[in-house]
């Protein structure tokens, strides 16, 4: 087939991304002109309606933003309203937070893995197709995600939106007892975990190497999860009280959706960000399944993506046994958060990367600005351009695989577009 002249490609029902979406290429020539990741998806206003809320509210509301992701959301806005209220959360409650936030990274990352990824290169179209043949493979991926969600059940009361989780800490601590049964479950989705990254680390990859800058959060002594200091790939960081200073969004024509840069450039955080930054504090068995899956000290091959998902999924356990390990009951399940006004500033790394989120609050004790930054907003323009290098490399390939491709390389970064749902259409005009 000819791939002169004009052309249209368009695909609809991409069901492995959450959110609506379209993606618009032009050829020119034989040169890729432009590439447009158009989000049309309505704005859901998050930011304005918190305006006038009680500051204790952020949390409860902003886990509506994701169901998949709902911890990120609530712990970034603690953070952040516990800084303006001077507040610091340390000890067991802490323990409690990043014991939970390790339950949301299994379930998300096993669910992106198996149900959202592994189809791609295993050939299928999606994942119940790849049971009718190897239906042990999806029930482990299956048992990996219900292990995360037996934390987030167990820790913040319910495995979507969990409703245990309050400024200062949670509402009530799980006892000794509750959590050495949770660690019998946990125990044997470790070993799965690490049969995942064995298994993905045989994966067909593609060649592409990243050249963006890498954003991620940073703690010296631990893989960071629930906090830490902004740090790029590159060695620089700052403040998180600077990151609007540094990250800068700006509206564009094609989407609704905002687009960041990171000093005034392309950049992308998530599980490829995370690992060039920290992976030197990944637990020992971390480091090893990682090593022999194939990964260095840096991955900027987004297609492998999966195998730091997976070897994250692997760290995860790891850490949650450790944290429950070590568990005793604090005497109070939260830090009492009294308002205060002031601006605050907070950051976790969600699954899909870095989720960053600010607020000022009133002598009275309300939301007066809320500004919340995340990760997919901030990849958009890179997966762009990552894109556009993509289809420059393969415009011999005929429309159907060319769009396939293209699917996969979207999935790669799992974004989350309305950060929620299922459609994309793509379209390329080549001329």
């Amino acid at each position: 087939m000819s791939h002169r002249g004009s052309r249209q490609l368009q695909v609809s029902g991409l069901a492995r991304v959450e959110g609506e979406g379209a993606l618009h290429v032009s050829v020119r020539d034989g040169r890729v002109q432009r590439v447009a990741m158009r989000i049309y998806e309505p704005p859901r206003f998050f930011e304005a309606f918190l305006r006038g809320r009680a500051f204790t509210e952020p949390p409860d509301i902003t886990a509506r933003i994701c169901g998949i992701c709902p911890v990120a959301y609530q712990l970034s806005a603690c953070n952040a309203i516990e800084d303006a209220c001077g507040v610091s959360v340390g000890g067991q409650v802490a323990a409690l937070r990043r014991l939970l936030y390790c339950g949301e990274w299994i379930s998300s990352h096993a669910l992106h893995i198996y149900l959202l990824h592994a189809p791609d290169f295993l050939g299928y179209p999606d994942a119940i197709t790849l049971a009718r043949d190897h239906r042990e493979i999806v029930e482990r991926g299956l048992a990996l995600k219900k292990a995360g969600n037996a934390i987030l059940d167990l820790v913040g009361g319910r495995a979507i939106h969990p409703v245990n989780v309050r400024l200062g800490g949670f509402y009530r601590a799980p006892t000794r007892a509750e959590l050495a049964g949770l660690a019998e479950r946990l125990r044997p989705a470790l070993d799965a975990a690490i049969a995942t990254t064995q298994w993905v680390s045989t994966f067909d990859f593609p060649d592409l190497e990243l050249d963006h800058e890498l954003l991620a959060l940073h703690e010296p002594d631990r893989y960071a999860i629930e906090s830490g200091t902004p740090r790029t790939a590159s060695g620089a960081d700052w403040p998180l009280a600077d990151y609007p200073t540094h990250v800068v969004e700006q509206q564009v024509p094609h989407s609704t959706a905002l687009h960041a840069r990171l000093d005034g450039a392309e950049f992308l955080t998530g599980p490829l960000a995370r690992y060039a930054v920290n992976s030197a504090t990944l637990s020992p068995t971390a480091r090893q399944v990682a090593a022999d899956a194939g990964l260095g000290a840096v991955c900027r091959n987004p297609f492998r993506s999966i195998v730091v998902r997976a070897v994250e999924v692997v760290y995860a356990l790891d850490e949650a046994l450790r944290l429950i390990d070590g568990y005793e009951p604090p005497e109070e399940s939260f830090v009492d958060v009294a308002a205060r006004p002031g601006v605050g500033h907070g950051a976790t790394e969600a699954p899909r990367g870095l989720l960053y989120h600010r607020y000022a609050i009133d002598a009275a004790g309300l939301i007066s600005s809320a500004d919340i930054v995340p990760p997919t907003a901030q990849n958009q323009a890179a997966i762009e351009t990552d894109l556009a290098r993509l289809v420059q490399a393969n415009l011999h390939l005929d429309d159907h695989t060319l769009t396939g491709l293209c699917e996969q390389a979207i999935r790669n970064y799992d974004p989350c577009i309305s950060c929620s749902a299922h459609f994309l259409e793509l379209t390329v005009d080549r001329r």
